[in-house]
């Protein structure tokens, strides 16, 4: 698939963007801590308040070039206490620890949920150095969060409040463990084993990759000294779980009900695009919400949930990251090449369970929070599964918490051009402000995350081809056109009682060149969409 700029200009009214009174307010203030060092894609936990930071990355986006790709100097291999409050931090190297915890508290894009003072820590991806292989590890870490701190504070012994458990289906990367009531949930992720290759799996170095398609459920019982899972059970559905490197976020929905969702993710399984659409989990059953369309933030990056219970609204802050949509003047812009933004994004499902995606009037102050956290503070009014009770804020400004690490990238688009200079691992740490006060703030809501559509195109300029995917709710007649920069149709189709579900329309034009610019339309009854593309190489 070969690279270009889309441009989303109008639907039904002719305006992709509307203003739409804020919920509140969301500002972001820059906080140094002298010393503090970058890491993006982490585990974290926290007790007292204080922060223990285990894993991730300390350099920016990985090479293309399998040489450069996850270098093992680029591992994160000491544990790092931060003070937010005092401002203030401390680190303590883990070479002390044995092989297989060395190995897993050093890789990347773990999975991990703290319950109690426990953190567990599951699989992660990175260069074994006890094997000598790249893998995805098979472990499931027990870490006593206080008494690790006290031990990086004291400067004494980490070896004895780690526990550690191996198990092949602890082996993923990228994915997320949650919990609701009893059962944990470790949804979706990949297997990778082997040295990252963007050529594919069989060129060069090659790799074995395996998305689980999975929610992998179970219980832990933990007496404190030994540790097992029970009750395991596996949802597996490619069309919803084949994704990673996306955020998953806890939610209340039916006015008090706990919930999963799962936002975007990447890739789809018929495309290297992401997944526009969005999956809710309960603890009974889970469903894809083919109605819903999101275009601003596609990668995991930090993430604030706010529940109001006066109005039933589950609002979903996004900060920045990577991602395939940006606005631009109040135009969406596509690019393939994924680039780095600086959206913040609202999410929201209303009473009725129906989400809209809203761009807020703030941005990230720079390309950062790819790989980033949000850290809740722990004296905000929130739930047991930290979404915070905006009703029981009870200060019109309130600090609910902090953005920490990611990826700052010099550029928004570097992956073809990185020589591992272009990105760093970020230690810029923020403080997150929720306002209560709106008056003459709107957020834009982006009527095509909620129009049903989820209406992408995609060009090849070697093959001549469109490729044009939509969903469909219903049975119905969808009217397809193609025209050139000038307005000429070049390709016209009538496609009459097209079932509902997921659709792709392909379409060859002839002569198409780098530098063309094509509009393609789609209608269907009373609702159209027009998109302006232009054709980069």
């Amino acid at each position: 698939m070969k690279y270009f700029i889309l441009l989303l200009i109008s639907l039904s009214s002719a305006i992709t963007i509307y203003a739409q009174t804020a919920p509140f307010q969301i500002v972001i203030k820059s906080v140094d801590i002298p010393g503090l060092k970058g890491v993006q894609s982490y585990a974290y936990g926290q007790a007292d308040g204080m922060w223990l930071i285990i894993g991730g990355r300390t350099d920016g986006l990985h090479m293309r070039q399998p040489f450069g790709a996850f270098r093992p100097a680029g591992k994160n291999t000491v544990l790092t206490v931060i003070d937010p409050v005092n401002q203030k931090k401390w680190e303590s190297t883990i070479t002390a620890l044995n092989n297989d915890l060395k190995d897993q508290l050093s890789s990347t894009n773990m999975q991990f949920f703290q319950n109690g003072k426990i953190l567990y820590l599951v699989g992660g991806y990175g260069f074994s150095e006890s094997s000598g292989k790249f893998i995805t590890y098979d472990k499931l870490t027990a870490v006593d969060v206080p008494e690790i701190i006290n031990a990086v504070l004291n400067n004494s012994s980490l070896q004895p409040y780690f526990r550690q458990i191996a198990d092949t289906a602890f082996a993923v990367t990228g994915g997320h463990l949650k919990k609701m009531g009893d059962t944990y949930y470790l949804v979706g992720g990949q297997k990778f084993m082997g040295r990252y290759n963007p050529m594919g799996p069989d060129h060069g170095p090659g790799f074995f990759q395996q998305y689980t398609d999975q929610v992998r459920k179970f219980t832990i019982a933990d007496d404190g000294k030994n540790i097992s899972i029970g009750n395991y059970e596996t949802i597996t559905d490619a069309d919803a779980f084949h994704r990673r490197d996306y955020n998953v976020v806890p939610q209340i929905i039916n006015s008090g009900e706990e919930a999963l969702s799962v936002f975007s993710g990447v890739f789809q399984t018929n495309a290297r695009i992401p997944f526009l659409n969005s999956v809710t989990i309960s603890n009974k059953s889970y469903s894809v919400d083919h109605s819903f369309a999101q275009y601003y933030n596609h990668y995991h990056s930090a993430v604030l949930p706010v529940f109001s219970s006066s109005k039933s609204d589950m609002h979903n802050i996004v900060f920045g990251g990577i991602a395939q949509y940006y606005d631009s003047a109040n135009v969406l812009v596509q690019s393939d090449e994924v680039p780095f933004v600086k959206t913040i994004s609202r999410v929201t499902r209303n009473r009725e369970g129906k989400l809209a995606e809203y761009k807020l009037p703030v941005e990230m102050p720079a390309l950062l929070g790819a790989g980033s956290e949000f850290i809740l503070l722990p004296v905000v009014p929130h739930y047991p599964n930290k979404v915070v009770k905006l009703d029981e804020l009870n200060t019109d400004t309130t600090l609910v918490g902090h953005i920490y690490g990611g990826i700052a990238s010099s550029l928004p688009n570097i992956f073809f051009i990185n020589t591992g200079e272009e990105s760093n691992a970020s230690n810029k740490l923020f403080k997150v402000y929720l306002i209560k006060n709106t008056d003459g703030v709107s957020d834009k809501l982006n009527i095509q995350s909620n129009n049903g559509l989820q209406l992408q195109v995609f060009p090849d300029v070697n093959e001549k081809t469109f490729l044009i995917n939509f969903t469909l709710a219903e049975n119905t007649t969808v009217e397809i056109a193609i025209a050139d920069y000038n307005g000429e149709i070049l390709k016209k189709k009538t496609l009459k009682s097209l079932k509902p579900g997921v659709h792709s329309v392909a379409n060859t034009i002839k002569g198409m060149k780098p530098g063309d610019i094509f509009w393609v339309s789609l209608k269907i009854r009373h609702t159209s969409s027009s998109q302006k593309i232009k054709i980069e190489k």
